[in-house]
């Protein structure tokens, strides 16, 4: 008996031996492995890119992995308790391992060289998701175990848990419970209720398979399965437990959900801080602050898609996007299969056309429901010819619609749904604060997620008429005023450097002959434009273009720049009109206002350049450093840089003027409904209608809209800058300016108003009655007449019959 009991104590001791000599043998192998403490107690978890408007609304998050950190006193109780129940209900009281379940995952692996199950605690889940990889081999899993057992020694239960809640995958990309919640339910961990909490509880053993997306039969069984462990573990109560097994699944793929619609502007902000901080950007947990204002930005969208729209629909249908007769009596699932395949955007629905009538259509939605089309949703519907024709108006549906038609639809709150199409027309818009240049609203195209063009930025087309106003600056500047008489006249131009004798024409064909510079302006008269950047000089103006941004060697160096033939981004000309709109000073467009890391410290602040209106400017210590000011803004004195005074402020205030007029009784007149005395704009149509714009502003903001095809084809006859362009303006402005005072462009007290004779720009006799008022700086005031020289020949009474004379001089024009 001595010699058994002696024999077993030798086995064991070797047995013991030979144990702490594997354990020694594979401890020495993944030794490399074991995180440090530093390590251990410096995790940092993989945060996305998030991007806000100036407001604190989303605009954007990149990275693959959605994730929202919290801490362990959010983490709701219930929440804790299914996770306890399904992964670990020894948590609290193992040492990092649990030591049957992991005897059983040894054998396996000794037996078969792979992980066949069980053995995994919370621990070492944290462990496996942190610092290793997901294979399925030996070293790995004592790796994982000592890991395991060093982080019970270093970190608290509490900040174990913590890690896991914010790190564990559960599908859709979303990584760590909060952005499981924000996913599935579009809510935060706190809104969830115990069913909902129960159901993400079970995402972590395989989130592909328990998907209450993808499978909900097993994600509900194996959602009860929860509650009931929570159940007799005596986590909840019986009536608890039996309101959450029988709630419905409420599950969807919410994904991420922005606050503002701003694809372009959030790909801007991607894209420019990539290139200085690399893939780091979709990982490390930066937020951005742009400048952006999201009420404008909602107003710049709808502004953008109904001005779009519009165009599209007064130019005819295009048809249905194909015409399926065999879904017609098709069971209800292949029709919808077939609805869905097709690509849909925005609250679009796509539709199958069951049935007609006279007045009404029956259709098919592709989320299965059954809708009415009214006469009145359809009755748009001209048939497309081309840009310049359409088809007759239809009389009835069947002219537009039959059965078997598969076409779009857009909501409406009055019609419930619209026929629809999707444009091939191109629009964008661009809003600045001219006093800084900080970009307020932004929309590249149509549809972001169709074509992510950047037509604002990407996109350099000619602005056509709309880049009058800097020819006109260039002539106040170098002594012209807006009584300066130019004739418009036919005129032939053998320029060296245009290819052959040019024949320059307005706008219908039509010459008006000696015309004042105000008129020319807002009338759009193009000889006048030609003839006066004749008289100017090219190579003058070039270098005067400077100060409103323009790189001369990208502007054409002949007669054409008059016309607006230079290839310019909307960008570059609402930056040209912040000038005019703060009172002569250039102003940089900026977007990123600021970008904070994880910990909300900040990593960039931009410093724009500003206009000096009230600062306290700052002594230069060197003659070639910017000048700077002390500035009171929303985050207290700071010291910026100032704008650079370009243009002389009676100069600027006189073109300002002379813009006011082309809403009050030009080719802008449609603004008039805005009922705003302090804007001013300008209308531009390039050649054949292949790009119209309008561009405006007030004493503060600069607005700036073109629309075109990307293609460059014409727009069609009877298209404008006025009929194209300036309705998005409009809509977006009186969002924008809505329960704001007038803001006026600053007024230097040295100009100067006198009585003219409207037909000649001379200074107007005493007692003239069809004299105007007419704004000059001091020195070039038209001199005193002869008294013995006759007056005008013109019998028109007051500014009110003048003004009439002009709008029917428009109506020939446009």
């Amino acid at each position: 008996m001595a010699k058994t009991l002696k024999i077993l104590f030798f086995l064991g001791l070797f047995g013991a031996l030979s144990a702490a000599g594997i354990t020694y043998a594979i401890y020495y192998s993944v030794k490399d492995r074991i995180p440090t403490v530093e390590e251990l107690k410096d995790i940092e978890l993989k945060i996305p890119l998030r991007i806000y408007t100036a407001d604190n609304q989303l605009i954007g998050e990149f990275g693959d992995q959605r994730r929202t950190p919290i801490n362990y006193a959010e983490i709701p109780q219930n929440l804790e308790h299914a996770i306890l129940a399904a992964e670990d209900t020894n948590f609290y009281h193992h040492p990092g391992v649990d030591i049957l379940g992991l005897g059983r995952a040894v054998v396996q692996l000794i037996t078969t060289g792979q992980k066949q199950g069980g053995g995994s605690t919370i621990t070492m889940q944290v462990a496996r998701n942190y610092f290793l990889s997901f294979e399925q081999t030996f070293t790995r899993k004592f790796t994982e175990i000592f890991i395991s057992l060093k982080m019970e020694r270093e970190l608290s239960k509490h900040e174990i848990l913590e890690l896991y809640v914010n790190k564990i995958y559960l599908g859709n990309r979303a990584y760590g419970f909060e952005a499981a919640a924000q996913v599935y339910y579009g809510k935060t961990l706190s809104e969830l209720d115990l069913a909902q909490l129960a159901m993400i509880a079970g995402l972590p053993k395989a989130p592909s398979r328990f998907n209450p997306v993808v499978n909900p039969s097993r994600a509900l069984i194996r959602r009860n399965w929860i509650l009931q462990r929570m159940l007799s573990l005596g986590m909840i109560d019986k009536d608890a437990y039996q309101t959450a097994v029988e709630a419905p699944i409420t599950a969807k793929n919410h994904g991420v959900m922005p606050d503002i619609e701003a694809g372009y502007i959030a790909e801007m902000v991607r894209s420019e801080l990539y290139n200085t901080f690399g893939d780091d950007l979709y990982s490390t947990g930066m937020t951005v602050y742009t400048t952006i204002d999201a009420s404008r930005q909602k107003a710049a969208n709808a502004a953008v898609f109904n001005g779009v729209l519009s165009y599209d629909m007064r130019h005819g249908y295009r048809g249905s996007i194909e015409t399926r007769t065999d879904l017609v009596d098709a069971p209800l699932e292949e029709q919808e299969k077939a609805l869905q395949d097709i690509e849909r955007f925005s609250d679009w629905q796509t539709a199958l056309v069951i049935t007609t009538s006279d007045v009404s259509a029956d259709v098919r939605l592709a989320n299965g429901k059954r809708a009415t089309l009214a006469w009145d949703a359809i009755k748009w519907a001209r048939p497309y010819i081309d840009e310049d024709s359409q088809g007759p108006v239809p009389s009835n549906v069947a002219d537009v619609l039959v059965p078997g038609d598969i076409v779009r639809l857009r909501p409406d709150t009055q019609l419930g749904w619209i026929l629809a199409q999707k444009p091939t027309v191109q629009s964008a818009l661009i809003s600045l604060n001219s006093k800084d240049g900080a970009i307020q609203a932004l929309v590249g195209g149509f549809n972001f997620y169709e074509n992510k063009f950047n037509r604002i930025t990407q996109s350099k087309r000619q602005p056509g008429s709309n880049f009058k106003p800097f020819i006109y600056a260039s002539a106040l500047d170098r002594g012209y005023t807006a009584a300066s008489i130019i004739n418009d006249a036919p005129v032939v131009f053998n320029d060296t450097n245009l290819a052959s004798a040019w024949r320059p024409t307005n706008d219908g064909g039509k010459f008006y002959g000696p015309t004042r510079l105000r008129q020319a302006l807002y009338r759009s008269q193009n000889i006048v434009s030609v003839r006066l950047l004749d008289e100017l000089g090219i190579r003058p103006t070039l270098n005067f273009l400077r100060r409103f941004g323009f790189d001369p060697n990208e502007l054409p160096n002949n007669l054409s720049l008059s016309l607006g033939s230079a290839n310019l981004s909307p960008l570059q000309i609402a930056t040209g009109y912040a000038v005019f709109s703060n009172g002569g000073y250039q102003v940089q467009p900026y977007l990123i206002d600021r970008v904070v890391d994880r910990n909300n410290e900040t990593l960039f602040q931009a410093n724009p350049i500003t206009v000096c209106v009230t600062c306290t400017l700052l002594e230069k210590t060197q003659d070639n450093e910017p000048q700077m000011g002390l500035f009171n803004t929303q985050e207290g004195i700071r010291s910026l840089p100032v704008a650079p005074q370009v243009l002389d402020p009676e100069v600027n205030y006189i073109t300002y003027d002379m813009m006011r007029d082309v809403i009050k009784y030009g080719t802008g007149r449609r603004a008039r409904v805005l009922q705003r005395d302090d804007i001013a704009g300008k209308t531009g149509t390039t050649n054949d209608g292949r790009d119209a714009w309008f561009s405006g502003f007030n004493g503060e903001i600069v607005t700036s809209v073109w629309s075109g095809f990307d293609n460059s084809s014409s727009l069609g006859r009877g298209e404008w800058g006025g009929s194209v362009s300036l309705p998005a303006w409009i809509d977006y402005m009186r969002e924008a300016l809505r329960g704001t005072e007038p803001s006026y462009v600053y007024k230097p007290s040295s100009l100067v108003t006198v009585r003219i004779d409207p037909n000649t720009g001379e200074r107007a006799l005493p007692g003239q009655s069809n004299a105007i008022f007419e704004i000059f700086r001091k020195n070039h005031v038209p001199p005193q007449r002869d008294l013995n020289l006759p007056a005008s020949n013109n019998n028109s009474s007051n500014d009110a019959q003048v003004e009439k004379q002009e709008n029917n001089v428009l109506e020939n024009l446009f």
